[in-house]
């Protein structure tokens, strides 16, 4: 994880910061905080210490991961080169304001759910930036939500696409069970309640409602009671869902709601960065 922190600095640094080495004297020691400009879940202040303990930079966290911040909360407290931290300065707020801002929407979703009486966990996809889904995903579980897969060996997921070459459901869970160890559990993908019936009946463990409509959603949850089938496996809804409606999904049956835009599209948390002293300077 440094050595990709230090790798974002690199690629934003480049040859130099030419603005800063023209105007900042060599040997310029200042102090500065990292302050919340809105409420939210603090997220990535271990990468952050991370990555300012790695540019020798003296570093006092005042929050903690997963915490709730209100507005002017003071984060961070960073003691060190100017030069140095004004270089890093955008790397570090990037790397806090965006896991921030995915933890804070995350946790917005799971209380909403929670205070309405359900149980269901709200989860991610792997709808992240390529290079950042540890980031993310580590932002979303700070949130109060389930990462869902890290990575593709995680869990068998029979997709739509992998049915389209294989043909069926059947033939496609009987060939991952031929074959995959025992520790793997088994999700299918399917777009008919049927199709539920069939997963179901087959033995996996998760059933993914792709796409449905709350309404749609309910009738196949039901299909599956009224077969002996619903406590057999979990359910999963994805697609279509958002803070709009994600209660009417909740209430169709899902136990996992998963949600692409957690990761793929939300918003920065406001946070800046404030030099509040310098201590040492030859201006």
């Amino acid at each position: 994880m440094a050595e990709k922190i230090r790798g974002f600095v690199e690629e934003d640094v480049g040859q130099g910061d030419v603005t800063t080495l023209l105007t900042i004297p060599f040997g310029t020691i200042v102090e500065a905080e990292v302050v919340a400009k809105e409420s939210g879940v603090a997220a990535g202040v271990e990468e952050t210490l991370t990555l300012l303990k790695d540019f020798n930079l003296e570093v006092s966290a005042l929050v903690a991961d997963g915490s709730k911040v209100e507005k002017k909360t003071v984060m961070l407290k960073i003691v060190g080169d100017a030069r140095t931290l004004l270089s890093i300065e955008r790397t570090l707020l990037n790397i806090l304001a965006r896991m921030s801002g995915i933890a804070t929407a995350t946790n917005q979703l799971v209380e909403k759910v929670r205070s309405s009486g359900y149980k269901a966990r709200v989860a991610c996809t792997r709808k992240v930036a390529p290079g950042l889904s540890y980031f993310d995903k580590r932002a979303m579980m700070l949130g109060g939500g389930d990462t869902h897969r890290l990575h593709l060996d995680d869990l068998v997921l029979i997709k739509d696409n992998h049915l389209a070459i294989l043909g069926s459901i059947d033939k496609a869970v009987r060939k991952v069970r031929s074959a995959v160890s025992f520790s793997k559990k088994i999700e299918v993908e399917v777009s008919t309640a049927n199709e539920a019936v069939e997963a179901a009946k087959m033995g996996v463990d998760i059933v993914m409602f792709d796409n449905f409509t709350p309404q749609r959603m309910k009738k196949a949850v039901a299909l599956l009671e009224r077969e002996g089938l619903r406590n057999k496996v979990l359910i999963e809804a994805s697609g279509g869902i958002n803070k709009h409606n994600i209660l009417q999904f909740a209430n169709a049956g899902a136990d996992i709601l998963s949600l692409g835009e957690l990761t793929d599209s939300a918003r920065a948390l406001d946070i800046s960065l404030e030099i509040v002293k310098v201590r040492k300077s030859k201006v």
